[in-house]
């Protein structure tokens, strides 16, 4: 069985920045990682499109437009999109990421940051044309957008340089049912279509429960402004009874990972899978199956993350928001 990294990014003539657009549901470890998106000098955050997930879209929307106005990237443009799965009911999650689906010191969203007038999947698929064979497409929350944006184009892998998804639990347990991780399971019926016809590239839980900012580096956080109580809050959502569930020390950043992953190529390493997605009710619903014996005889239709440098991955992070702290608000402690 062959293994690489991530295959984002393998153009070592490459020399622009890489442009990326970020299908999100807002959410405190989403709100970090569009903050390293927007701060790592190899991307370009051409959008963001918003889905229902961590709460319902239009609050999902409206923490998108306030996380832009409190780091000054009013430029960046939004589009909202899906307010509920395909086939099944919604399920949000305020009680894990806070009243409103996000916690921190937030401004309210002014006229700069009104979203644009077009749905979150077509703005997929006018990015996508637009970028053609450049665009990354980083999926960070429920995979209901995608899913829309290959109905409409059919065409969307081929105009991608990459999918890259945070969701699945492939040889872990999940976090919402013993076999299933949120963003898989709040719209299985996405997952499925997308995981068996957009080749993805999935960073699920296997990967991203350990993506954490140890409580030493945490310390060198603190910030008086808004920027910086927000960013502190962000990375200590987690309630201690999911610390001691997850015997891990600080939150999981899930999605921080994906994009650390697309800024760096070797931050995870992957490897191909016969891939599919559960999407009958109960404990199936949602769960990411791999052929690993390959006993369906499938090709490969995608990647799973399988092992990151977690050492990269808290150097990158850390060290982004310590210089984004330090610019902003000027008071990082020593």
């Amino acid at each position: 069985m062959s293994s690489g990294s991530l295959c984002v990014g393998d153009d070592d003539e490459r020399d622009m920045t890489r442009p990326v657009l970020i299908d999100t549901d807002p959410g405190c470890d989403d709100a970090l990682a569009i903050l390293l998106a927007l701060e790592h000098p190899d991307l370009e955050v051409v959008g963001m499109s918003t889905v229902h997930g961590n709460a319902p879209v239009d609050a999902t929307t409206e923490n998108a437009r306030a996380i832009l106005e409190l780091l000054e990237r009013t430029d960046v443009p939004v589009a909202r999109g899906a307010d509920r799965p395909l086939l099944v009911d919604l399920e949000t999650a305020e009680h894990i990421h806070g009243e409103g689906g996000i916690k921190g010191d937030l401004p309210k969203p002014g006229p700069a940051t009104r979203p644009v007038d077009v749905h979150g999947a077509r703005f997929i698929v006018e990015q996508a044309r637009a970028h053609a064979g450049d665009l990354v497409l980083a999926a960070i929350g429920p995979l209901t957008n995608v899913a829309l944006a290959l109905a409409i184009e059919p065409d969307l892998p081929d105009l991608l340089d990459e999918l890259v998804v945070m969701g699945g639990a492939a040889f872990t347990r999940g976090n919402v049912t013993p076999l299933a991780e949120a963003n898989f399971h709040s719209d299985p019926h996405a997952a499925r279509r997308v995981v068996r016809d957009c080749s993805p590239t999935v960073v699920g839980l296997d990967v991203t429960r350990e993506a954490t900012l140890p409580p030493s580096r945490l310390e060198t956080l603190e910030a008086d402004g808004p920027l910086g109580r927000s960013v502190r809050e962000w990375l200590t959502y987690y309630e201690a009874e999911y610390l001691d569930r997850y015997d891990i020390e600080s939150a999981a950043i899930h999605d921080a990972l994906v994009l650390a992953a697309v800024a760096d190529e070797e931050m995870l390493e992957t490897e191909p899978y016969s891939m599919e997605v559960g999407a009958d009710d109960g404990l199936a619903r949602g769960a990411l199956v791999c052929d690993v014996e390959g006993v369906t005889g499938a090709e490969p239709n995608g990647r799973i993350a399988v092992d990151a440098d977690y050492d990269r991955f808290r150097d990158l992070l850390g060290t982004t928001l310590e210089r984004r702290l330090e610019r902003t608000d000027g008071c990082v402690s020593d």
